[in-house]
């Protein structure tokens, strides 16, 4: 608790997590300092030409050109070093802010790694996309340009106001009035309780309709099938009209206060003149006065651009303060705990002792609330609990080379079990081991070297087929990826593709099948070569010409591994030297298929009704002719 209340927060903060050097960021604001005084140089030539100007007005002859000349150059001269020396303040900013950027972003991805599926599964994909996206974006253009532009508009006013004061008090105070005046309206606006209220609103409103976009994007072909649009998919729609909504509310609330800033801040003029005009009337034969008067007539409504670079800065700073909120709160996020001294196994066999596991978040609590509830799965839940059981109280031993099949009705937690041994979530009680040691003492490197899993839904990333093989081994040559690909029955295909294997998934409309994809996946797995094999159904999205192929492939890469099958197809299990058969989370059953199929139990039911319906068959009844 201690800790979280001597955060520091904002600006402060973003340093903070960023973990770069401030160097660059001190020699940006040293040079567009230096570069603001330059900039001023222009207008004091022009202050010291029309005094020159009034001095010698009445006798053109008694002008010296010389001194006009002297001050043209000196304005050519401060413009130009001006702008050099904010070129190299952007170019200092910009290099400090795209490495802010990259380690921003390599440190929420490897943050992001560590976590359990259970974070990801209890946040939306469109909340984690905008905060490594979006809000890391804001903080590039924060670094690279907002914090030049104030260290230049701060040292332009207070340059400015030097100069003012140094010329005539009176004149620069009303001029002081104005700004403090204007700038306290913005304050107002964008620092004020109700500002932070609403840079809240507008992060969350934005994180959600991500959310539902992405969601509608993945939904296209059902919303497509049925004619639907954009309004019909609710919450997509609701979450547009939220933003509009609170857009407009925003607007409505800020308008009156920038009206005033507006007006108040280009006023300036309005001040100076009678302000000007009554010292001038006590001076009349002032000549020196009447030039500064004329400064302050050209220099003063001058004064508002600067501020009005101010009046971003307001916006600027709380998009960061809530930016950087959301991007702590992913790093609050408790990763697994490693071990401090990494153990390898000697032995790949797998034991589950007592093995109970709960989701422990409100999302996934919901979401696996109503699965069990479409399943038929009475269960109650007490008015505080804040976890859904999926596994209690398993046992049990898969030998190092074994076969085993997870089987059971939807919901009993086969996946479950599977997931739980590359630890990507850690079990409330009991313990899995590996060889004898508990995977919470592996490293999470050294146990993702151990265990391969191919998912049923198969994943491949936007680059090269040749690049999404040597995922499974980076080290690997093109040989082996190539002979990994035609263990896996691909090779034919990808061979096929235009640019073979350097054609590039999503590039150009290529995309790949689901049985195409699947056995890329299993490609990976078998240039992998991990001693323990998870396969989700690898075959879910074979045709029956490549599941004979695809079985041949599988039956390579099992090899001397300890293999865990989650079975969807009944026919893949036969020849499995164990089958664990799960009901509600709880292992029931345990055995070959021969003892099995002619036990009474799930297990036989299941067969049971697989087996009879290959005698299924459709048939249309004619009706009979009168």
């Amino acid at each position: 608790m201690k800790e979280k209340q001597k955060r520091k927060s904002g600006v402060a903060r973003l340093f903070e997590i960023a973990g770069e050097k401030k160097g660059l960021l001190i020699l940006a604001g040293i040079l567009s300092a230096v570069s603001a005084l330059c900039m001023l140089v222009p207008y004091w030539s022009v202050y010291e030409v029309l005094k020159e100007l009034l001095l010698h007005g009445s006798k053109i002859n008694e002008l010296d050109s010389s001194v006009l000349m002297h001050w043209g150059w000196v304005a050519f001269i401060g413009l130009v070093a001006g702008l050099l020396l904010l070129y190299g303040a952007l170019m200092a900013s910009h290099v400090a802010a795209f490495r802010i950027l990259y380690g921003l972003r390599i440190r929420l991805s490897e943050h992001i790694g560590r976590l359990s599926l259970g974070y990801l599964n209890g946040t939306s994909t469109g909340a984690i996309k905008k905060t490594m996206e979006q809000n890391i974006e804001k903080i590039e253009n924060f670094v690279a340009h907002t914090i030049p532009d104030l260290v230049n508009v701060l040292a332009t006013v207070v340059l400015m106001f030097i100069i003012f004061f140094s010329l005539n008090g009176w004149m620069a105070a009303i001029c002081v009035v104005c700004i403090v005046c204007s700038i306290g309206l913005q304050f107002m606006n964008f620092f004020g309780k109700k500002a932070k209220e609403f840079m809240k609103i507008y992060y969350d409103t934005q994180e959600r309709m991500s959310a539902s976009a992405v969601q509608y994007v993945r939904g296209m072909p059902v919303v497509k099938i049925f004619g639907q649009s954009v309004r019909s998919f609710r919450q997509f729609n609701s979450e547009i009209e939220a933003y509009k909504s609170y857009a407009l509310r925003v607007c409505d609330t800020y308008q009156s206060g920038m009206t005033a800033f507006t007006v108040l801040l280009n006023s300036l003029i309005t001040f100076i003149l009678p302000v000007g005009l009554l010292l001038l009337s006590r001076e009349p034969q002032n000549i020196v006065l009447a030039a500064i008067y004329l400064f302050f007539i050209i220099m003063g409504p001058g004064v508002a651009s600067p501020i009005y670079k101010l009046m971003y800065l307001g916006s600027s700073t709380n998009e960061i303060d809530e930016g950087v909120k959301r991007i702590d709160r992913i790093f609050d996020e408790q990763a697994l705990p490693e071990a401090e001294v990494s153990r390898l196994p000697v032995s790949y066999d797998i034991e589950f002792r007592q093995v109970s596991f709960a989701y422990e978040n409100k999302a996934e609590r919901k979401e696996r609330f109503m699965f069990l509830e479409i399943k038929g799965i009475k269960k109650s839940f007490g008015a505080g609990e804040s976890h859904v059981d999926v596994l209690k109280g398993i046992d049990l031993e898969i030998e190092k080379g074994e076969f085993c099949v997870l089987l059971g009705p939807s919901g009993s937690g086969k996946s479950t079990v599977a997931n739980l041994i590359p630890r990507f979530w850690d079990v409330s009680e009991g313990e899995i081991c590996i060889g004898g040691i508990n995977i919470k003492e592996i490293a999470t490197e050294d146990l993702m070297n151990l265990v391969s899993f191919v998912f049923q839904d198969s994943f491949l990333f936007f680059d090269t087929l040749y690049e999404n093989i040597r995922v499974g081994n980076t080290s690997a040559t093109r040989e082996q990826v190539i002979e990994a690909a035609r263990a896996a029955q691909c090779h034919d295909f990808i061979e096929s593709l235009p640019d073979g294997y350097n054609t590039r998934i999503g590039d150009k409309g290529v995309y790949l099948s689901g049985g195409e994809s699947q056995r890329v996946c299993v490609a990976r797995a078998i240039l992998k070569n991990a001693p323990i094999l998870v396969l989700d159904e690898a075959t879910a999205f074979a045709d029956p010409e490549n599941e004979y192929k695809m079985q041949q492939a599988i039956q390579q890469l099992i090899k001397d591994k300890t293999v865990i099958i989650i079975a969807h197809r009944l026919s893949s299990i036969i020849s499995a030297e164990q089958i664990l058969v799960l009901k509600e989370g709880r292992l029931i059953q345990s055995g070959r298929h021969e003892v099995l199929s002619k036990t009474d139990g799930v297990y036989k039911r299941m067969w049971d009704a697989y087996t009879s319906a290959f005698r299924w068959q459709l048939t249309v009844k004619k009706e009979e002719t009168k």
